[in-house]
């Protein structure tokens, strides 16, 4: 053909398109139009825009406080899985975004949701390069230092934290009520008599699991920590002291079969979540027992008064219908009820070392419960130190791999080295 030839000579352009005529001298015939980028984009535009738009209303609870019940429990893996929700909040910028409206907006919206998913990481960083400071001036220098090399460690947060798994034993310890309660121990991968955790597990006082939230226990074991992990009984059917008797009834338990259970009955860390941190406050605050040389409280209520005077938002937590069922009254009808069973009653010249961790917006529990409790241990002069996690959610450390759980880990097994060797 003559337009092949001059294409090839360079007399014509090689992208010049031949035009064919009809033999009856009609207008041309232009060829079909395939479907290009600008084509697919008008289609695939407003779906960037709705993608984006999804994990940007989700991406607010990186930073507001959950309204309801069910977003809170939304907000606890948005805070603790941000960081890998952000590359997903990326996708409307794959290629072709710039050519419709609907993608150009998508990308902008998907940009600004990673960045909010990324927020908890990047408030993490100060709090990371601040925290082993922080412990050394409240509870000195341990004998061993962490096994970790810092409070977050970038490559744990996508490969998760190294932990043994390890089977636990299953033992009775009471039979109160007719009931028989139960725990697990974890036993310490070192030998010879080890130090003594007990972890009790959170739900308001009126549900939870012994089984709970269960990679702290592997880990603490894999650092040399026994880790007794406690069922205890619930309200209302069983109101205060019942809980917390039972709690006492574990550890003296425990420590009347230390010998046979591989534990240590003189160096003993109570750690709890939620209820279970009020539980674990509680036991340590009210015997002074010199073998309890700490514990840890994970976001727990530590003055009942407080916390039935100041209720958090109904459509998350009926704070004052569990208070009642726990206390089997109100603060009027059992005002020394609820004084007996606050932990901020207890602190005096004898009060063991404390480490609290607790999120600023937390919404089932007041931030300012540990705050106000960390306030009366500086004053009674005992060593204490409430790390104080800004964007951080009620069951904060639920991804023990997430900055809140490194975070967390971190400086339990500082404080662990740092009293049990005292």
């Amino acid at each position: 053909m003559l337009s092949e030839r001059l294409r090839q000579r360079g007399v014509l352009p090689r992208n010049f398109v031949r035009r064919v005529y009809r033999c009856d001298g009609s207008s041309p015939q232009r060829p079909a139009k395939g479907i290009g980028m600008r084509s697919v984009e008008k289609y695939v535009g407003p779906l960037r825009l709705v993608w984006a738009a999804g994990f940007g209303a989700l991406s607010l609870l990186a930073i507001f406080a959950a309204p309801t019940s069910q977003l809170w429990q939304v907000a606890v893996g948005v805070t603790g899985w941000g960081h890998m929700l952000a590359p997903v909040a990326l996708l409307p910028l794959l290629p072709g975004w710039r050519l419709s409206k609907p993608g150009r907006s998508g990308a902008v919206l998907g940009l600004g949701a990673a960045l909010l998913f990324l927020s908890p990481l990047i408030r993490a960083l100060p709090i990371d390069a601040a925290l082993p400071a922080q412990l050394s001036s409240a509870f000195g220098e341990p004998a061993r230092p962490p096994a970790r090399p810092g409070p977050i460690v970038a490559a744990d947060l996508f490969r998760g934290v190294a932990r043994p798994q390890i089977g636990p034993q299953t033992l009775s310890y009471s039979a109160a009520d007719g009931s028989e309660l139960l725990l697990d121990l974890y036993p310490a991968q070192t030998a010879g008599p080890a130090p003594l955790v007990v972890m009790i597990h959170g739900g308001a006082w009126e549900g939870g699991s012994r089984d709970d939230l269960p990679a702290l226990n592997h880990y603490l074991a894999g650092r040399g920590y026994s880790v007794a992990a406690i069922s205890y009984r619930f309200a209302p059917q069983h109101p205060f002291p019942a809980a917390s008797a039972d709690v006492d009834a574990a550890i003296a338990f425990l420590r009347a079969n230390a010998a046979e259970l591989a534990i240590d009955p003189s160096r003993i860390v109570l750690i709890g979540r939620s209820a279970g941190g009020h539980l674990a406050l509680l036991s340590a605050y009210r015997h002074n027992d010199p073998a309890v040389r700490g514990v840890v409280s994970f976001y727990g209520p530590t003055d009942l008064h407080y916390g039935y005077a100041n209720p958090r938002n109904p459509l998350v937590i009926e704070t004052r219908r569990i208070l009642e069922g726990f206390i089997a009254g109100t603060p009027e009808t059992a005002a020394e009820q609820y004084s007996a069973a606050s932990p901020i009653s207890y602190v005096g010249p004898q009060t063991p070392p404390t480490l609290l961790l607790h999120g600023r917006r937390d919404e089932l529990v007041w931030f300012a419960d540990s705050e106000r409790l960390a306030e009366r241990l500086a004053a009674a002069g005992r060593p204490h130190l409430l790390v104080d996690l800004p964007w951080a959610t009620h069951a904060m450390d639920f991804n023990f791999d997430g900055p809140d759980g490194q975070i967390s880990t971190y400086a339990i097994e500082y404080f662990l080295n740092a009293v049990m060797d005292h």
